[in-house]
Order: structure tokens, then C-alpha cells, then sequence
């Protein structure tokens, strides 16, 4: 087993030298059948062998919560086939699990799984914990409190663009910053503090106000407590940040599992008539009941119940909770409205999927490319190869296109055997591993993600629509924009308007990013 250890001095400094399998990709491409079929097949290889099997780790932000198997496609029992799951049903419905308390859990389990001398498996769909969990030092922690223990804990100065940007604050945005809420706004029940808080973020710390979307409430409010807790601005940490080379965690191996969206689009939406069909429903009533009774983070009266709703929160995130609503809370739900909650879950797992896709092109993969140059140029060698498996077909042609070289290039990756060349697997793999290179460094993201007002779709201006400026030119070319270019500027425009816009933007068919 000394060949497993073929990376340079300097590379091995910064990463655990103990391996880290990961598997990623959309939903309904067989992610948490490949991890069993890893797992059972390292527990088979007997006493000799340097790893004693393989446990999973649930990658997936929906399948942390306990229970609602069927609303959340956890595998059944029975077909885990006893390999162990970590960190999945180990959270309330009602609570909140933020990226940074799920990598420190995570990290917490692939330490505790390579003491055992066993192999840890991430699974999951949820890549911007994937990211983060593989690649350290590109998330700023809101769980530093958390570890440190109480005699050391401190509250230190704050920085002087900090000081001077508090100093320059109006009492209103002071007083907010001082009192910030423990839970974030839902933008269409509270606009007036959501709005808030982005101003305030906004006279904090304007580089960072610019990436998020006022609406996204929930991402402004956490900047705005990584402020308030570290006593710097957000912007200063990332530029920090940016200095470091991001070495890998571990020594990683990722499988990219992808199907044509073609053949994936029909089969998801069999998967949502299966998930009705195996009863659904009923765990959606169930989670109405939890949140009613006052147990969830929306919590309301059941008087309140159809105009409170927040489903930005926890498991209430989960597709197909929120596209049932109407029809459960009818008094005398018709098989039409019935019909249309399908088809609006079918769009939004669609959609879901394509989302996923995106993030790992966008995202993952220029990391890892970034990653395996430095250490090509270093050692020869990958740091964190990653490999597309081709699950467009299941059956027969699933097991010899992503079970068999799975198995295989698992084999080689433990051993120290030379791996393949990731395009070289299939022409799908070829294709979608060919991405142009993208900023990876945190300040450049930033940057490149900035989000600018258009002045022609805003109808309110204290409700500007905000649009991705690399989006700019695709938004300007839209309906919704080149309608309300168009209108009368007399006639007085909907309020609602600015919501319509980013609807149509944002459509299903809409351009990948």
C-alpha cells in the first residue's frame, strides 16, 4: 500500500493523506445504489485487506430530517443492505442545518469512519456542501463559536473598515445590526425587513450586498452575522481567503453520475407518480400538522395557516410540500387543482435537476480542475480525480456503465493503481468534463457574480428587481424585460410586475449557467 502515497511532500501538508470517496449528481441517476454497491464490495474483500468496508455519509440537505422517507427519496432500510448511514434522519423537521454545521458533522464522521479503518462514501445532491466539505478554506464558519471552548472565547476589536463603516450607520441600521433576528424574513410575508436587512448589508458592506438578491434573505442575514460574529466585513475574509491556495481535505475520489436530460425528465416524473402512489400526501399532511402545532420554524395559527407559509425553512424546502398546498387546504379540493400540483411538482423536480447539473459544471468542476493542475504541475498526478459515469440507462446498461468502472477505478484509487483518464469513459464524459476554466478564488467569484437593478423592470424602488449581471444580456433579451420596455410608461404598472419578470427568467427552459 506504500504506492498510495505517490503525492509530493508539500501536497501531502495540506491534505489528509486517508481517502474520501464522493458521489454527486442529479436526482434519479442511481447516486445512493453506486455508494451501497462501493460499500458492500470493500466489506467483502476480507480481513487481508487494508480497509476494513465503508460507511455512508448523507450529502443530501432534504434526507438529514427524521422521517418523511418518501418526500425526501431516502433508500428503504431493506435495501441498504446493512451498510451504515451517518448523518441522515439525525435532524427534527422543524430545525435549521446550515452548510458550515453540516461540514463540521461531516468532517466529525469521515475522521470517525477512517479510525475504524474503513472507507467514507459521500452521497449526496446537495454539491455546495460536497464543494466545501472537499475544498476547506472557501466558507466562512458560522460555527467558530461553536468549537472554541468558554474560557476562550473572546470578542475581538472590530476591523477599522468595519469600525468605520458602523460609525457611518444611521441609528435605524445600527440598532438592526446590534439586534440582528434569529431567522431570516421570508421576502414574501416581510418584504420591509428583508429590504432592511439588505440596506444594511449594503451600507456594511456594499461588495458583498452586490452578490445577493434582496429577496434572499436568508444569504444576506447570514453575511450580516459573519460580520457581527468574526467583527470584520465579509468581503475582508473573502479577500483573505483569496490568498490561500485550496488544497483538498483528502485524497478524494469523485463520481459525477449524469443522465441525458432527455431520458432523466421522464423517468423523474415517474418518480414523482411513484412517491404519490407509495403516499406521499400523507406526509405532506404530516408536516402541515407539525408546522400548525407549533414544532416547525413556520409555526402558525391554523386560521393563518394559507396565507403563513414559509418554504424556505428546513424540510419544508423539500419539492412537492409547497405545490400541494393549495390543494390540501382546500375545503373541497377538485381533481383539476389536483392535476396542477403534479405537474407543478414534475417542473420543480425538472428544474431542481437542472440546477444540480449546473452547480457542478459551474462550480465543482472548475474547483477540482483547479486543484488537479496545481497538482499536476507539483506531482504528476490528480489530487481529486473525477470521473462522469454514464447513468442515462438504467438496468443492464447501468451496472456495466457506472456499477463495473466504478468498482474498478475504486480498486485502482485505493490501491495506488494508475487511473484512467476521466474523458476517455464515454463521449458523455468527454462533453461534459470540457468546461471553460472559471474564477475559483473567492474574491473573483464575487466579482464575477455581482447582481445589478434594472431600472426598466423595477415598478417599485423600494423592491428593485435585481438581475446576475452574467445574466445582464440574457435578462435584457427576455419577455418579461422587452414587455415592459414596451408598455405604456403612462399606464401605472402592477406591483407584482418585478415578480413576473424574474418568473419568466427563471423558467424551466431558461439558459443553463
Amino acid at each position: 500500500m506504500t504506492s498510495i502515497l505517490k503525492t509530493s511532500l508539500a501536497t501531502l501538508r495540506n491534505m489528509s493523506s486517508k481517502p474520501l470517496i464522493v458521489i454527486c449528481g442529479t436526482t434519479g441517476v442511481g447516486k445512493s445504489k453506486l455508494g451501497i454497491e462501493l460499500a458492500l464490495a470493500l466489506s467483502a474483500k476480507g480481513e487481508n485487506y487494508p480497509y476494513r468496508g465503508a460507511r455512508i455519509i448523507n450529502a443530501d440537505s432534504m434526507q438529514v430530517y427524521m422521517g418523511m422517507d418518501i418526500i425526501t427519496n431516502k433508500v428503504p432500510l431493506e435495501e441498504r443492505f446493512g451498510v451504515e448511514h451517518l448523518l441522515m434522519d439525525y435532524k427534527k423537521p422543524g430545525e435549521q442545518l446550515t452548510g458550515p454545521e453540516w461540514i463540521k458533522d461531516a468532517i466529525n464522521a469521515v475522521e470517525e469512519t477512517h479510525s475504524r479503518g474503513q472507507v467514507p462514501i459521500v452521497v449526496g445532491g446537495t454539491s455546495y456542501w460536497i464543494q466545501h466539505l472537499i475544498f476547506p478554506e472557501r466558507m466562512a464558519s458560522l460555527c467558530k463559536s461553536a468549537e472554541e471552548s468558554p474560557g476562550d472565547k473572546q470578542t475581538p476589536l472590530p476591523s477599522e473598515p468595519l469600525s468605520n463603516a458602523l460609525a457611518a450607520l444611521p441609528p435605524e441600521l445600527l440598532s438592526l445590526f446590534d439586534d440582528l433576528p434569529e431567522q431570516a424574513p421570508t421576502a414574501d410575508l416581510d418584504p420591509q425587513l428583508s429590504l432592511r436587512l439588505h440596506k444594511l448589508l449594503a451600507a456594511v458592506d456594499p461588495l458583498v450586498s452586490q452578490r445577493w438578491h434582496w429577496r434572499d434573505s436568508r444569504k444576506v442575514l447570514t453575511n450580516l452575522r459573519i460580520i457581527q460574529e468574526n467583527r470584520r466585513l465579509a468581503s475582508e475574509i473573502i479577500e483573505e481567503q483569496s490568498r490561500l491556495t485550496s488544497k483538498p481535505r483528502y485524497r478524494t475520489l469523485c463520481f459525477w453520475l449524469y443522465a441525458q436530460p432527455e431520458v432523466l425528465k421522464p423517468r423523474l416524473d415517474e418518480r414523482v407518480d411513484q412517491m404519490i402512489a407509495q403516499g406521499l400526501l400523507d406526509e405532506i399532511k404530516t408536516l402541515r400538522a407539525i408546522a400548525t402545532a407549533g414544532v416547525g420554524p413556520e409555526s402558525q395559527s391554523p386560521a393563518n395557516e394559507s396565507q403563513q407559509m414559509d418554504y424556505t425553512l428546513g424540510i419544508y424546502q423539500s419539492i412537492g410540500y409547497k405545490e400541494f398546498h393549495e390543494y390540501l387546504s382546500a375545503p373541497e379540493p377538485s381533481e383539476a387543482v389536483f392535476r396542477l400540483a403534479v405537474e407543478q411538482m414534475k417542473l420543480g423536480t425538472r428544474r431542481y435537476a437542472k440546477r444540480q447539473v449546473a452547480w457542478i459544471r459551474n462550480k465543482l468542476l472548475p474547483a477540482v480542475n483547479a486543484a488537479n493542475a496545481e497538482s499536476q504541475a507539483e506531482c504528476g498526478q490528480s489530487i481529486v480525480p473525477m470521473y462522469l459515469l454514464d447513468a442515462t440507462e438504467l438496468g443492464e446498461a447501468w451496472k456495466t456503465g457506472v456499477l463495473d468502472i466504478g468498482n474498478a477505478i475504486t480498486k485502482a484509487f485505493l490501491e495506488g493503481d494508475p487511473l484512467p483518464d476521466p474523458s476517455t469513459l464515454s463521449q458523455t464524459a468527454s462533453e461534459m468534463l470540457a468546461v471553460r476554466d472559471r474564477p475559483t478564488d473567492p474574491m473573483a467569484v464575487l466579482s464575477a457574480n455581482r447582481r445589478m437593478i434594472c431600472p426598466v423592470c423595477t415598478t417599485d424602488p423600494d423592491q428593485p428587481v435585481m438581475v446576475d449581471g452574467v445574466k445582464w444580456e440574457m435578462h435584457e433579451r427576455s419577455r418579461g424585460h422587452r414587455r415592459m420596455t414596451g408598455r405604456d410608461k403612462r399606464l401605472p404598472r402592477s406591483p407584482s410586475a418585478y415578480k413576473e419578470v424574474e418568473a419568466a427568467f427563471n423558467s424551466e427552459d431558461g439558459p443553463d449557467t
